[in-house]
């Protein structure tokens, strides 16, 4: 393929279902940030961190890990969208994460049996306690409420000015536990089948289309795998592809892996495997006239042109390498630009990967990232420590 037909790919408008318009195929894929203030509301270095992406050329920012409830919250620098949130501050993260044309949307998220334990008591789809994880189930009651959780901070989402969300079906979150028979063993209508375990998920993806009506774009993420036996399998998720095709959303999503004690984790290797969930995206593409957006692995732009050249998706997330570069959008679509140079790492700490990219993130907001140099263990202390300072202020503005 030459060069400008590349571009000319990569380039290439989005037209949702719902009508809205993404205006080429590169999206930042959602990441936990950590850049609240402790009380779930957004801070400086945030909103600069998702303007400098607009300002790269990006089509579309998610937002990862933004909770739609404050007593299970993945980490307590999430943001969180709930009556007393700072609207007037979550404006300001709407209109400049939304400068150059750019859409910029919320990831709608319940942690779940993964609640960050110092601020939290989780609760997940049934009790679990096993080595490293211990949570409560929910009642039937509970899970009712759900889908007036995710309707509620979508339409603060709406009201606030962001152009979209996506609802967190991935990872090991609470809805993406509802999915997997590892955390759902559920005898009601809430689990057995994965009919049954998708049942939440649908009922929540009505909630929110009602509440922000037709227009507005609704994504969704899910899970290709587990990557744990016994957990989702391939099959399974497909058949989620499947129902979704029977709803509303506007952009699926497709990721994998989840944070369940053991997990192995597509992102926190030591070297690079190259695009990871592409088959699957695929697979999945024949079962849907949704858009589908493939997310993992994605380092070069010979990597995003196939995928979209291939017909395995119609749009590309990118995560790390749009850390590593905020105007990589540009520089790809300018087809001048080259791909991210990547950090190799010997034998890193459990952990420290994720909290080098995550201090990164903050270095980005700060304008600061040419002074970034940390070694692993100094991210990773710098990470812990930050989250360490928050809990006792999200227990006092959210209680226990």
């Amino acid at each position: 393929m030459a060069k400008n037909e590349a571009t000319m790919l990569l380039d290439k408008p989005l037209v949702l279902p719902c009508g809205a318009r993404l205006k080429n195929r590169l999206i930042k894929s959602p990441m936990s940030d950590s850049l609240g203030d402790g009380t779930g509301n957004p801070t400086k270095a945030q909103t600069r961190l998702y303007e400098r992406w607009a300002e790269g050329g990006v089509a579309l920012s998610l937002i990862g890990e933004v909770q739609t409830s404050p007593h299970y919250p993945e980490k307590p620098g999430n943001l969180v969208l709930v009556q007393g949130s700072d609207t007037a501050g979550l404006r300001i993260l709407a209109k400049r994460g939304s400068i150059n044309d750019a859409h910029i949307w919320p990831q709608l998220g319940h942690a779940g049996a993964l609640a960050h334990l110092p601020v939290s008591k989780p609760k997940g789809p049934s009790p679990l306690n096993v080595e490293g994880l211990q949570c409560q189930g929910l009642s039937l009651e509970e899970i009712h409420e759900l889908p007036g959780l995710f309707a509620r901070a979508a339409t603060m989402a709406k009201d606030t000015g962001f152009g979209g969300v996506q609802i967190h079906a991935g990872h090991g979150f609470l809805l993406s536990q509802f999915l997997s028979p590892l955390f759902n063993h559920r005898a009601d209508a809430y689990g057995g089948s994965i009919e049954g375990r998708f049942r939440v998920i649908g009922e929540v993806i009505d909630a929110v289309r009602r509440a922000v009506g037709p227009s507005f774009p609704v994504g969704i993420r899910i899970n290709s795998t587990d990557k744990l036996v016994g957990g989702l399998t391939d099959e399974d998720a497909l058949q989620v592809v499947r129902m979704l095709d029977r709803t509303s959303i506007d952009l699926i999503d497709v990721s994998g892996g989840t944070y369940f004690p053991g997990a192995a984790s597509s992102s926190d290797g030591v070297s690079a495997s190259g695009p990871y969930f592409i088959e699957f995206a695929r697979r999945a593409k024949k079962m849907t006239e949704i858009p589908i957006m493939v997310t993992g692995g994605m380092q070069t732009r010979a990597d995003a042109v196939a995928a979209l050249q291939t017909g395995a998706a119609d749009a590309i997330g990118l995560a790390r390498a749009m850390v590593l570069d905020p105007a990589l959008a540009n520089s790809w679509l300018s087809g001048l630009g080259g791909d991210p140079a990547f950090p190799r790492f010997e034998t890193p700490p459990r952990g420290g990967i994720t909290a080098w990219y995550s201090m990164r993130l903050k270095a980005l907001g700060e304008n600061e990232e040419s002074q970034f140099a940390p070694t692993l263990e100094e991210a990773l202390e710098a990470y812990e420590a930050r989250d360490a300072e928050r809990c006792p202020r999200w227990l006092e503005h959210f209680g226990s």
